[in-house]
């Protein structure tokens, strides 16, 4: 079972009303957040899943669980409490990419606790975005990452960066070099590599993330495609699959799920067998996550495709 540990919230996208003239958009709610959207995703391709997080009593969080279980993602993992459900406001640019502003006061997520030990049979967990920036939450999770990565579990790393929720660029940089000990496979888009590695030098960042733990780094770039790195220098690349964008919301975490999904398949969710997967295996990996992500830029909001959309 992989468990995926972070954030559900609702996104609040506009909708284009004619109608509306210059007043304020309409907003659509739709559910969201990076590690949801992860678990969704994992959900739909068939492999067993679980969801750790806290979620809202209200209308919004029963709708973020019934979603999960409704795509065969276990939640018993979830923690529940009063405090509304996190709100994420988002702008979609002319080129589909996505931008968003947050309401994250006293809401749910953020007050997550450190659970119990995970269930017997979890062989991965993922975890990344708000989750590991909003406290007193974001300390829960570090706390889960570093103890599974101490007992084996293959970890997985997204930061999935959202400059408006972190206050202080260089201590956030310098906690995110503190996790890559307890970090498997570190995935990231290039603007958040760029953004990390504030040198500007991406490659020389990468090099030096690897040298801390990872064995191995995805780097997304957008339509362009993605690529991977290896310890020991080694990596390769495949092309981005040509689709019409609607937006790009949840593309980089259906990304997250095709590649344990995929590496789950090669029997490759462990540091040893990642560090040695050969470069036609790569490719495999790589490219089902881009057949993945394109789908779902195909379509408004985080509709990750199912296992039979990828046959």
């Amino acid at each position: 079972m992989i468990v995926v540990a972070g954030e559900a919230l609702i996104d609040l996208v506009p909708v284009d009303d004619p109608s509306a003239g210059d007043t304020l958009p309409a907003l659509r709610p739709q559910r969201g957040g990076g590690p949801y959207n992860t678990a969704m995703a994992l959900g739909r391709l068939g492999s067993p899943t679980a969801f750790c997080s806290r979620v809202s009593r209200d209308g919004f969080g029963e709708a973020l669980l019934e979603r999960l279980r409704k795509d065969g993602v276990d939640t018993a993992l979830v923690q529940r409490g009063p405090e509304p459900t996190t709100l994420a406001v988002a702008s979609i640019g002319a080129d589909g990419s996505a931008g968003y502003g947050f309401y994250v006061e006293g809401t749910a997520d953020r007050l997550f606790e450190l659970p119990d030990a995970l269930p017997d049979g979890v062989t991965a967990l993922s975890l990344g975005t708000c989750s590991l920036v909003l406290e007193p939450g974001a300390s829960a999770y570090e706390a889960l990452l570093r103890r599974e990565a101490r007992r084996g579990v293959f970890t997985a790393l997204d930061p999935n960066i959202r400059t408006g929720l972190i206050p202080d660029a260089d201590a956030y940089r310098a906690r995110f070099r503190g996790w890559l000990p307890y970090v498997d496979l570190l995935k990231l888009s290039v603007e958040d590599a760029t953004w990390l590695a504030a040198s500007g030098d991406v490659d020389a960042a990468i090099r030096e993330w690897l040298a801390a733990g990872p064995a191995a780094v995805v780097l997304t770039h957008g339509g362009d495609g993605m690529s991977v790195r290896r310890q020991d220098g080694s990596g390769c690349s495949v092309p981005g699959q040509r689709v019409e964008v609607v937006d790009t919301i949840g593309a980089g975490d259906t990304v997250n799920a095709a590649l344990l999904h995929r590496l789950a398949a090669h029997d490759a969710l462990s540091a040893p067998a990642l560090a040695t997967l050969g470069e036609a295996v790569w490719r495999d990996v790589l490219g089902f996550a881009a057949r993945a992500a394109a789908i779902t830029c195909s379509r408004a909001g985080a509709e990750p495709p199912y296992a039979a959309e990828l046959v």
